[in-house]
């Protein structure tokens, strides 16, 4: 069964991990996917993975942090498929440090990318979405059901050592997202969020033989350090990681009719580690 056939979702961070693994189980339920991503590489070979699949994707890279670039991505989206159902806030990154050596710029890092970002998107979309249901409502006296979804985390919710810019960021998530369901509710727009725990990332592998990410001329490390990963592992109540694939089917279901009252939600996927 095709949950989303006809849909239209623009996925932030989806040339790897959750996001990739999001765009790809979308378009088997029957989206028309934007692929976006910092990096064009990836996002071009998942969009390609898809269109190969039967599936139908396109690719808007570029850096979610920048001015002009949420227009243009909504723009995209409009241009190339003429609406916008579903925004999957996704995109992100962790620049971790305990508080008191942190910079500034870390600090505002993390609140660019997890929050701002998100803010802009949406406020972008926002008179598509907004005028679109209005003329809906006029017509037929209902909207058509409509989704964001933004993606946070158990740091955002329980705090994290080491995590004090990456925390209050994902917090703010949160925050944001309830806030975005009192005021949308009427549009038939739900707003919710996934706060996910321990996921099989670049962000949680070995910090040690980890990758980098490039930001403003720095190399930022990813990762955390083994022997964390080592006794999460040992603590969990399922006793690994979640997959990519496991994270991306919560966010079909917020991106599906299935979902058509869910609204201003925060679902913790987390196998049971915050229980």
């Amino acid at each position: 069964m095709e949950l989303l056939a006809g849909k239209v979702a623009i996925i932030t961070g989806s040339g790897r991990g959750i996001g990739a693994a999001a765009a790809r189980l979308f378009a088997q339920h029957g989206a028309s996917v934007i692929v976006s991503d910092l990096d064009p590489t990836p996002a071009q070979a998942v969009a390609a993975a898809i269109t190969s699949s039967g599936g139908t994707a396109s690719v808007v890279a570029g850096d979610v942090t920048e001015r002009d670039f949420p227009q243009r991505l909504v723009e995209a989206a409009l241009d190339q498929y003429g609406t916008i159902d579903i925004i999957v806030n996704n995109a992100g990154y962790t620049w971790d440090g305990v508080l008191h050596t942190m910079s500034d710029e870390q600090w505002e890092a993390m609140l660019m990318v997890h929050n701002t970002a998100p803010f802009r998107i949406i406020r972008a979309a926002a008179p598509y979405l907004r005028s679109t249901a209005k003329q809906e409502i006029q017509a037929s006296g209902a909207a058509t059901a409509r989704k964001i979804i933004n993606v946070s985390s158990t740091s955002g919710v329980y705090g994290n050592a080491g995590q004090a810019n990456y925390a209050t960021a994902k917090a703010g998530v949160v925050g944001l997202t309830k806030t975005l369901a009192k005021e949308w509710g009427r549009f038939n727009i739900q707003t919710n969020a996934l706060c996910y725990g321990f996921i099989n990332t670049r962000l949680t592998t070995d910090k040690a033989g980890g990758e980098t990410i490039e930001r403003e001329g720095k190399q930022i490390k990813l990762g955390v350090p083994e022997t964390l990963i080592a006794g999460l592992t040992m603590l969990h109540p399922m006793g690994r990681p979640g997959t990519p694939e496991e994270a991306a089917g919560p966010m079909v279901f917020l991106a599906s009719a299935l979902s058509n009252y869910v609204n201003g939600e925060i679902l913790e996927v987390t196998g049971g580690f915050s229980v």
